[in-house]
Parts: C-alpha cells; structure tokens; sequence
C-alpha cells in the first residue's frame, strides 16, 4: 500500500522554517540589501558578518560565557538530581508525592519574580559578574524539573533489579554506575537537553547578575540592538551563531533524546 504524503505536518514544518530561512539569508546579506527591498536569496552575499563577530572578542566571549553558564548548569543539576530521583522512586516517605510535584511549582515561577532577591544575595556575597553565580541561579529553576523527569526515568527500572544486583554481590555505588545509570542514559540525556536549552536562552537573569566580563550572548545582542538598530546584518548572523549549539546538541544526541522523548516522564 502507497504511504500517503504527510501534508499537514509538512506544512506546519515549513511555516516554522520560514523565520529561521530569512534569518540565515539575512545573514548573508549587507544592510543595504536587506533594506532595499524582499529578496529570497541573497544577491551578493558575504560572511563579512560572521568574520567580525567571530573575531571581536566582544562578541564571540558572549558565546564562550554563555557555554560555560550552560555546562555548569547541566552538571550541577544533573549530578544533584540523579541521587534525588533515585530516593524518589525507591523510598516512600511522608510527604514524597506532595514535594515531587511541588517541585514543579518552581519551575512553573516566572524568573523576573525572583530577580531582585537573586541580585540582592549574591551582592551580598560578592558574587556578582561570576559564572558560579549565573549557574546556581539556573539550577533553581533547573534541579526540580531534572528530578522530576529522572524519578520518571529511574522508576521505569524494576526494582527487583536492585534486589537481584545485590544478590550478586553488587555493593550501592557498584550497581548505581554500572547497572542504573547505563539504563537511564536516555533520561539523562533528556534532563540535560532541556537544563542546556533553558540556561542558554535565559536572558534575564545572567543580564542581572553580571556586569561586564561575563555578559552571555543573549545580553550582548540586547545591547547592541540598542546603539546598533540599524545594523540587521549583523544581529541576524549573531541570531544565527546562538541557533548553532542547540542544533549540534540535538544531532548528537539525537539518538538518546528520541528513546528519551518515548519513555519515562516528558513535558
């Protein structure tokens, strides 16, 4: 029997790509180009664009700032939220279901209502303009959700398999890195999908506690969007620059996000 054509989700998929399409023409265009009227290719394109942000360390360190925020947020949290899921899923106590799902009640907290406290302490502590403070600041809103997803994950593991590991002779750090985590890769992967994903488009926050040395990406375009309005070349090869990291994390772990994305708990 002939497959028929998916039309409708073909285009729902291309009138997503459309934005993303013109964002990357524009950014092969110069400014009088994109000004001068609606073209579809660009005329004469250049990389100008990309050879100065590439080499403007008042750019590019956006990208490399906005990275380390992100790593540091995927390992704090992912590290914190494996051992917590695992008491989740093994052990009851009073309370457990209650305090699982409320932890999604931080998540769900919008981060401008917390942005005055966050800059308030680490002022305090002097950690304003840090990559530590920008992190522990992501992981807030970050560990509940990696919790929440990974006792999904960990419960999905029998836990007769923890009985039989320990009839063999397994001690608890033993059978946690050699049997559970392997079985629950696909959940981390997914856990640190969405951690990556959220600190690298977070704007407010990383904006409010850093100051010069640090700025990410996402404050240094605000900024250059207010003295640079007229420069949309430039703008949308940085827009297209901040797409890059999450497209790369997507093809290479492609493979765990769609086991992933197929068991466990998702939202």
């Amino acid at each position: 029997m002939k497959q028929k054509f998916p039309l409708v989700p073909t285009i729902y998929v291309t009138l997503l790509m459309i934005p993303v399409y013109w964002l990357i023409i524009m950014s092969f265009k110069d400014n009088s180009e994109i000004f001068g009227g609606m073209t579809l290719f660009p005329h004469a394109p250049t990389l100008d664009n990309y050879h100065l942000i590439l080499s403007d360390p008042d750019w590019y360190l956006g990208y490399v700032n906005a990275t380390v925020f992100a790593l540091l947020n995927v390992i704090i949290s992912v590290t914190v939220a494996i051992p917590a899921g695992y008491a989740f899923s093994r052990y009851r106590f009073f309370g457990d279901r209650i305090l699982l799902f409320g932890f999604l009640a931080f998540r769900m907290m919008a981060p401008a209502i917390l942005l005055i406290p966050f800059v308030e302490i680490f002022s305090r502590l002097n950690m304003i303009d840090t990559y530590s403070a920008v992190a522990l600041v992501h992981c807030f809103f970050n560990v509940p959700l990696a919790i929440w997803i990974l006792e999904g994950f960990i419960s999905s593991v029998p836990k007769e398999m923890d009985d039989i590991a320990r009839a063999d002779g397994y001690g608890f750090p033993r059978y946690f890195l050699r049997i559970l985590l392997p079985q629950i890769t696909p959940g981390i992967a997914v856990t640190a999908f969405f951690c990556f994903m959220f600190s690298w488009i977070e704007y407010l926050l990383s904006n409010a506690l850093t100051v010069i040395d640090i700025k990410p990406i996402g404050a240094i375009m605000t900024r250059a969007g207010g003295v640079l309005s007229a420069d949309i070349a430039l703008l949308a090869t940085a827009s297209v620059l901040g797409m890059i990291p999450g497209t790369v994390l997507i093809f290479f772990m492609k493979n765990h996000l769609a086991r992933g994305f197929s068991m466990g708990r998702i939202v």
